[in-house]
């Protein structure tokens, strides 16, 4: 689940939980949308634990490798 799932369905868990009517036709809206915002936060949790180290590391000058290319004219060497 990504970024955007994740706070998408915290979006929703809210709207059910605090902007719709408490039951429909038995269902309790309000339980659906704690569940869905719990859910949200795990994912976004998750999503920031596995891919938020990757985009802070930084690369060892020395580990590098360089490759040296040579240039020549317009015609490659034979």
């Amino acid at each position: 689940m990504g970024i955007g799932a994740s706070l998408f369905m915290i979006a929703l868990g809210a709207i059910l939980k605090y902007a719709l009517p408490s039951s429909v036709a038995g269902v309790h809206l309000g339980v659906i949308g704690v569940i869905l915002m719990v859910v949200g936060v795990l994912g976004l949790v998750v999503t920031v634990l596995i891919w938020g180290p990757r985009s802070r590391r930084e690369a060892d000058p020395e580990s590098e490798i360089i490759e040296e290319r040579r240039t020549y004219g317009r015609r490659p060497p034979l």
